[in-house]
């Protein structure tokens, strides 16, 4: 799938889809995701392994991430250049969205 439509698809994204691409800086295991998400977040989002393990297929599916084995044998998801503008595109929406929340905040107190 091209850029434009996996934009298109996925942004603005749900709060547990950047949080498990945001996961991926690095290459992680299914729990990894869970424990990197719950501590950055300070505890706030604990994920279930329903929602990201078919967050993660949905992404797999997309071009989003890819998909290997380590030498356990364990199932590892890493960031693709597609997740990566895709996870820069969000990053940007969400900076505009934080100045301009900071800019205008003053006209509702």
């Amino acid at each position: 799938m091209d850029i434009d439509k996996v934009i298109k698809k996925y942004v603005p994204m749900t709060e547990t889809a950047f949080y498990i691409l945001l996961s991926l800086t690095e290459p992680r295991h299914g729990y990894g995701i869970v424990k990197h998400v719950e501590d950055i977040t300070n505890g706030r989002i604990a994920l279930g392994s329903g929602t990201v393990y078919g967050t993660l297929t949905k992404m797999q599916k997309d071009g989003i991430i890819t998909v290997f084995a380590d030498e356990e044998r364990k199932t590892v998801y890493e960031v693709t250049e597609t997740g990566r503008k895709l996870i820069t595109a969000e990053i940007n929406r969400l900076k505009e969205l934080y100045q301009n929340a900071l800019k205008y905040e003053g006209d509702f107190l």
